[in-house]
């Protein structure tokens, strides 16, 4: 496992989905995709393309109309009468999720497990969280949301939830009415 760049401060994570990299803004040369919710750093603009770095000091071209910015100032802790989550059942999920994965990584290096099994074993693993000191950032993907933590309380940040479509009202059928006089 690399270590990250000194200074690496991630301003935005890969979209949940991940997200295909280029090794110039040119989309006839893709290099790899990169894993969803993978911490960068944008470096650059130019047009929609963005230049990304990883905590490993790789560097790339993006969509950057898609990344997922992480804030840099937290946001007003949750109100204390407002419903506010305990932040331990999600840090214990992400233990767990954590666990699983490095004990599938353990077994593929000791050549127990083949890419296709890696993959099976590793399916539906899902996990973000990001730490700065005293803030923390947790993806909840049973929920498909960000959450801001204060070490206290956690609070919805952000979702990927697609806004709930407005249900059409049933009504009567429109009618044309002649003016007066008219037939």
């Amino acid at each position: 496992m690399s270590t990250p760049s000194p200074g690496f401060r991630p301003t935005h994570v890969v979209p949940p989905n991940g997200m295909p990299a280029w090794e110039e803004p040119d989309p006839a040369r893709a290099t790899v995709s990169l894993d969803a919710l993978l911490p960068v750093l944008l470096e650059e603009w130019l047009g929609d393309w963005a230049r990304i770095r990883c905590a490993n000091g790789w560097g790339a071209w993006v969509d950057g109309r898609l990344l997922v910015a992480v804030p840099r100032d937290p946001p007003a802790t949750p109100d204390p009468d407002g419903t506010t989550a305990d932040p331990q059942p999600l840090l214990d999920r992400v233990t767990q999720a954590l666990d699983a994965y490095r004990a599938a990584v353990a077994e593929r290096a000791a050549g127990g497990l083949d890419g296709e099994s890696f993959r099976d074993r590793t399916s539906g693993l899902r996990i973000g969280i990001v730490v700065d000191g005293e803030s923390m950032w947790l993806y909840d993907p049973d929920e498909e949301r960000w959450l801001y933590g204060d070490g206290h309380r956690l609070g919805t940040y952000a979702t990927d939830r697609p806004e709930p479509s407005a249900e059409p009202r049933e009504h009567t059928p429109t009618r044309v009415v002649a003016p007066d006089g008219e037939r």
